[in-house]
């Protein structure tokens, strides 16, 4: 919230004509612990005058800076939610550059505190210089839902039907839970976003252009997901329970404890969904003067149960030294089943086939993860992090699958496949920081992490199920090894109304492959490997303008590597009609991105303008051609792109009930020309150079309606985009929720997907077909939750609860008694 509360007070600023040559600055401390304050407000104006010629909000370190003051005589007034008020008569004499009022002591006034009502507008979105960030815990439209619901809600974020999180149109995103991977990869992501309950995230951040202090993967940016970790003094927690119009239903608890030296957080939830599926695909197979086809239409349905549950305890061992434990996991599994009716008239080929899958897993995933912080000083400390990720799956699937021939001859078939995906990681992470004054600050640090991977596939099949036989050539045994060692430093600093920030991040990475055949083991396979060392520079550049304007101007370099299954060269031929396999020679993506952001802040307005440009190198497409009329698909390192686009965030605060996020994502994007031809084939892949101008749009209404129900409305639009040889068309939605509070109990009602339109159209085409196919899954669905809380809700407020009362000015409906 930072940014908008410092760009909220800066809309008092004044400035008048003549030199403005005298810098002011001081330290704000609590008078009883001696501990420095941070986002405590300082005003200075003209003597006896009401206008405010200078403002800003303390850091971190309880420091601020008053710069660009005219020579004069001034009063200077100290103030923060739940302290007296200090002011100090202050005079700036010619010749005086800088004027340092060392450490200034407001008094808390306890009285004021115990008996507190807090009713108000939690903010829904802040900017800071490198990030937005979007508050979702009084998310209406996605209360019952998970944290795909939670994205899907987000500005700039989309989510398709197949689970594909996406950020500005692109999807090469890295996704964060508590600022870390957390075990999430391309692999495993859909799933696990799918089983995390909403009700557990805090926000979301969106980091579109990271600094050198974050990793570099994933050329869009950064998501990274909050859980909620409350500190209020003294006890309290919810209860919750929910049900939706499929059937689905879901129980939560949780609790947080918090004292001087402890504090502490647990919860626990058991969530059933049940979804449905669909989709189609008409193919046309074009070979010299001879037109087939091949059409398909599917539907399925399924139902997945989990637990998640999460702890999280902090020692204040003393005054400088702090030690943290947390961790959360995910148990279940699930069912789902999924029917495929062909018709073609393919020579030699069926024409007519029907397919039947069911599925039934388990999925087991836990973090856990060690910390220590030990401050040197006020401004100086060292952080240390150890976590261990282990996310598992272990699926079979059954196919069964009758074809008639156009002679009448009638096949069936039987297939039993089993896997296993058994991912873990190790990561280690130490980061130092020192801010030498008000104005200079030193990050640096260490990051390494370990990742180990086997994922074995056994396939049984005949005619039925009574004699199927295990296929070896259809074994295979998936082993990845990627090692990642980084180092990085960032130096931060300001001169006048310049703010600046430049690093570099050094990262070592060593990825070793092996995909093992029926009866091979380990010695028997080289691996396939490489290493490599890279370099990612950053800048971020800022000025304040008069007028409560902000100019942010920012450079990355970016990398996306490929992943698992992109890199498996094993052949999935299970659907006999569509044959998918990796390319363990991929290389890694590199991306340099250049974002310039304008800010504009008004009382109950804030304007945000977003300019990037993005190029990209060796981009991993996903690639299909025919071969002896089967559709292959892998993927290959084919062009270069490049983006630029023009993103307007509006944020607008209407009749103080109406809080208004806008968002319209405007761009270009431009794919280079390629040939590549597969091993066996006759004719190469060939795609010719595109260019394409597209945009997307989303708006989020909050609003507070008599009788203290809380209604929020979401709607987005994606048009027609270009992809790999081919398009997607257009596509919208609309989510609605509705919440009534009574003291300690809250009502919600969500509507996802209200127009049942969140559906995926693509059209593509290469060397002998074109092919128009359409998914869905999900579709129109209706929850009702119903909260409880609990606990003791008269102790004082800590220093973060009275910051987060002084913003709640933005969305989400809240209340309660402190």
């Amino acid at each position: 919230m930072r940014k908008i509360m410092f760009s909220v007070l800066l809309l008092l600023s004044v400035y008048f004509a003549g030199a403005a040559d005298g810098v002011v600055t001081g330290r704000v401390i609590d008078s009883k612990t001696g501990d420095p304050l941070e986002y405590v407000t300082v005003v200075v104006k003209k003597r006896n005058e009401t206008s405010v010629q200078r403002g800003t909000l303390t850091d971190n370190s309880g420091n601020f800076v008053l710069d660009k003051l005219p020579y004069g005589d001034y009063d200077l007034s100290v103030s923060f939610v739940g302290y007296g008020t200090v002011e100090k008569n202050i005079s700036l004499e010619s010749g005086t550059k800088k004027l340092n009022l060392n450490r200034i002591s407001i008094v808390e006034e306890a009285e004021t505190l115990q008996e507190v009502k807090v009713t108000g507008m939690k903010a829904q979105m802040s900017i800071d210089i490198d990030k937005k960030v979007f508050n979702v815990d009084r998310n209406i439209a996605s209360t019952g839902g998970n944290a795909s619901d939670v994205l899907s809600n987000i500005p700039s974020v989309e989510v398709d039907s197949e689970g594909t999180v996406s950020l500005r149109g692109n999807s090469a995103v890295t996704v964060w839970i508590n600022g870390k991977a957390s075990g999430l990869s391309a692999d495993n992501r859909a799933q696990i976003l799918e089983q995390l309950p909403a009700e557990n995230i805090d926000k979301i951040e969106v980091i579109t252009n990271p600094s050198a202090k974050y990793s570099p993967e994933g050329t869009a940016g950064i998501i990274n997901i909050v859980l909620k970790e409350n500190r209020r003094a003294g006890y309290f927690g919810s209860l919750q329970a929910g049900v939706d119009t499929r059937g689905g239903y879901n129980l939560g608890a949780n609790v947080n404890y918090s004292s001087g030296k402890l504090e502490a957080n647990a919860s626990l939830g058991y969530r059933n969904r049940a979804f449905v599926s669909g989709g189609r695909s008409n193919r046309l197979n074009l070979r010299d003067n001879d037109t087939t086809f091949l059409n398909q239409t599917s539907a399925g349905d399924g139902n997945r149960s989990n637990v998640f549950t999460r702890l999280g305890l902090t020692w204040h061992l003393a005054k400088t030294d702090h030690l943290h434990f947390g961790g959360f996991g995910m148990f279940g599994g699930g069912k789902n089943s999924n029917e495929i009716n062909y018709a073609g008239n393919m020579p030699g080929s069926f024409a007519n086939s029907n397919r039947l899958t069911s599925s039934d897993g388990t999925m087991a995933g836990y973090n856990f993860e060690l910390g220590y912080k030990h401050d040197f000083s006020k401004t100086s400390n060292i952080d240390f992090t150890a976590s261990y990720n282990k996310w598992g799956m272990d699926e079979e699937s059954t196919y069964r699958q009758t074809s008639v021939y156009a002679d009448n001859r009638r096949l069936s078939s039987y297939q039993r496949q089993t896997r296993i995906i058994d991912p873990h990681n190790w990561e280690f992470q130490l980061d130092y920081t020192n801010a030498f004054n008000e104005t200079n600050k030193l990050e640096a640090g260490y990051k390494g992490t370990l990742s180990r991977e086997k994922s074995p596939v056994e396939t049984f099949a005949g005619s039925d199920e009574n004699n199927a036989a295990e296929v070896r050539e259809l074994f295979n045994e998936f082993i990845y090894n990627q090692d990642i060692h980084a180092l990085y430093s960032t130096y931060s600093g300001r001169v006048g109304g310049f703010g600046y920030q430049a690093g570099l991040r050094a990262e070592y990475s060593n990825v070793k492959t092996r995909s093992l055949a029926y009866g091979q083991t380990e010695a028997d396979v080289p691996a396939f490997g490489t290493d490599y060392l890279s370099l990612f520079p950053s800048a971020f550049v800022s000025y304040a303008l008069p007028g409560d304007n902000e100019l942010q101007l920012n450079y990355t370099r970016r990398i996306s590597r490929p992943w698992g299954r992109q890199l498996n060269s094993f052949k999935n031929i299970t659907d006999s009609t569509n044959i998918s396999f990796g390319n363990p020679r991929l290389l890694p993506e590199y991306s340099n991105a250049f974002e310039l952001n304008y800010i504009k802040s008004l009382n109950d307005h804030i304007f945000s303008l977003s300019a990037y440009y993005r190029t990209t190198d060796d981009v991993i497409q996903s690639i299909s051609y025919m071969k002896d009329n089967v559709m292959q698909s892998t993927h290959e390192n084919i062009a270069q792109t490049s983006a630029a686009g023009t993103e307007f965030v509006v944020k607008n605060k209407v009749f103080s009930m109406l809080d208004l996020t806008t968002t319209v994502n405007l761009f270009y994007k431009k794919l280079d020309g390629f040939s590549y031809l597969p091993d066996g084939a006759t004719n190469p892949v060939t795609g010719d150079g595109q260019e394409d101008f597209s945009w997307n749009a989303k708006m989020i209404a909050n609003l507070v309606i008599p009788k203290w129900f809380s209604l929020q409305l979401t709607g987005d639009y994606n048009a027609r985009q270009v992809v790999a040889q081919g398009y997607r068309e257009a596509n919208y939605s609309f989510d609605a929720g509705i919440r009534k509070s009574f003291n300690n109990l809250s009502f919600s009602i969500s509507a996802r997907d209200l127009l049942d339109s969140r559906r995926r159209h693509t059209v593509t085409s290469g060397a002998g077909f074109v092919k128009d196919s359409e998914n869905w899954r999900g579709g129109r669905q209706v929850s009702f939750t119903l909260t409880y809380g609990f606990g003791n809700m008269k102790r004082r407020l800590d220093r973060d609860d009275r910051r987060q009362r002084e913003q709640q000015n933005g969305s989400g409906y809240e209340e309660g008694e402190f």
